[in-house]
């Protein structure tokens, strides 16, 4: 089994008799369970805008993961005043919630806003935690929001939330002789956009850094691909040493010290560790055949990349000090772009077979491999902060003769179902998943 989650709601039986409600989905399209959100209540009337907006964030955040069905509001029975008042439990089951998110927003002496939540189970008549307290400056409303729904998240299916984070992305726009890329990054629900870097110069495969709020990427600002790292709180921006050649598809490693990328010295293109502290740079393979893509495990002892080494692009694995390569992917087809799941568990991937472009999964032996989304043109996933969710770019066949449709970013389920469109001002591809930030 793949994923399991265990929602800790109980439901009433003929017999006064509670069992935990157990949904699976391992595999197989599961119905979302119904839980009811009323607005959270105020004290202050000027608050009542803003705990609106927070309310309706959590909504969406909690729909949009597939596994949740927000009851509508027009049917509640009872209005919240105050997190005081407790639920008649009747009037919910008449809903058929089977939970409830009640809560209440407040402003500290200092201005700063205070969120308080309680999450019931309506039919077992209890909570099913303790009341939970967050607070931030009031510009951050939308961040508390989603500090909310990765709390209920996690208390209902035993797993870690990942609304809390950010997608890095490139921005496109303009026609296909004179496009601009640019570097933006927003929040999982597209709110709080900026944009990194102006339009001047090509950008390419930003990728976070795991711990710090850094991302590195490529830019062609010097005419050939570099490898930059930039720091988004400051705005500062790092060239990343001094390479002969051209670098490309830089990414961290999981304690954030090291770079493995892809470098193309006289023809050639090989896998090297890069010491962001030292300098120091390490080559870790061998061949004459083109080695790219690279990806540390979630422990950080293994990489995965894709070589052309066997004819056509596989993936391969090996240990952290180029020792141990293995092949692992033997199916029809070119795979490209593998990237490792946080858990560990899994690898995504892109795959190219008979002109058709999918994203799949494989464990990191190379078994179970299936696959998740196709189109025209799909590639480059990226995973969610708890691994349960891929996001990458999309681009479809245009109608127009020799032309392509305009790239987009999606998200989906490991599961394959809940593939939904991540709305973006402008066209967008190459999204880069940050890791939980709270």
């Amino acid at each position: 089994m793949f994923l399991r989650l265990f929602f800790l709601f109980s439901f009433l039986c003929a017999a006064p008799v509670y069992a935990a409600l157990k949904i699976d989905v391992s595999g197989a399209k599961t119905a979302p369970i119904p839980v009811a959100l009323p607005d959270f209540s105020v004290q202050d009337e000027g608050l009542k805008d803003i705990a609106k907006q927070i309310t309706a964030v959590i909504k969406n955040d909690l729909e949009s993961s597939g596994l949740f069905r927000i009851i509508d509001s027009d049917a509640y029975l009872q209005k919240f005043f105050s997190l005081d008042d407790e639920p008649r439990f009747a009037d919910w089951q008449v809903l058929n919630a089977q939970g409830l998110i009640q809560g209440e927003v407040t402003q500290n002496p200092n201005g700063d806003l205070k969120v308080s939540f309680l999450l019931w189970d309506i039919y077992g008549a209890h909570q099913l935690m303790p009341q939970r307290n967050v607070g931030a400056d009031k510009a951050k409303w939308r961040k508390l929001a989603h500090i909310v729904s990765d709390t209920v998240y996690e208390r209902m299916t035993g797993d870690t939330g990942y609304f809390d984070s950010k997608i890095v992305f490139v921005s496109e726009s303009g026609n296909a002789k004179k496009r601009k890329r640019r570097l933006a990054v927003m929040d999982t629900d597209g709110a709080n956009l900026r944009f990194l870097t102006d339009d001047k110069s090509m950008v390419m495969t930003p990728r976070f850094a795991p711990k710090d709020k850094k991302i590195t990427y490529m830019s062609y600002q010097s005419g050939e691909p570099k490898v930059y790292v930039m720091d988004l709180e400051t705005g500062k921006n790092e060239l990343v040493g001094k390479f002969k050649g051209m670098s490309f598809a830089p990414r961290f490693s999981p304690d954030g010290k090291k770079l493995i990328m892809s470098l193309s010295e006289r023809g050639n293109t090989e896998i090297y560790l890069y010491d962001l502290t030292t300098g120091q740079k390490k080559k870790l393979t061998n061949h004459p055949a083109i080695d790219t893509s690279p990806s540390f495990s979630a422990d950080g002892k293994s990489i995965v990349f894709n070589s052309d080494r066997s004819g056509k692009q596989q993936l391969y694995i090996m240990n952290t000090n180029g020792e141990n390569l293995r092949r692992i992917s033997y199916g029809e087809g070119s795979y490209a772009t593998p990237v490792w799941s946080p858990r560990g568990d899994y690898i995504a991937f892109t795959k190219i077979k008979d002109g058709t472009f999918y994203i799949g999964l494989m464990r990191p032996d190379g078994t179970a491999e299936r696959l998740i989304a196709q189109g025209f043109l799909v590639e480059g996933p990226t995973w969610s902060p708890n691994g349960r969710f891929i996001a990458f770019g999309r681009q479809e066949k245009s109608s127009s003769w020799n032309q392509n449709g305009n790239p987009h970013i999606y998200s989906i389920d490991v599961t394959g179902y809940n593939e939904r469109l991540l709305k973006t001002p402008h066209e967008s591809s190459d999204p880069a998943w940050s890791p939980l930030l709270h």
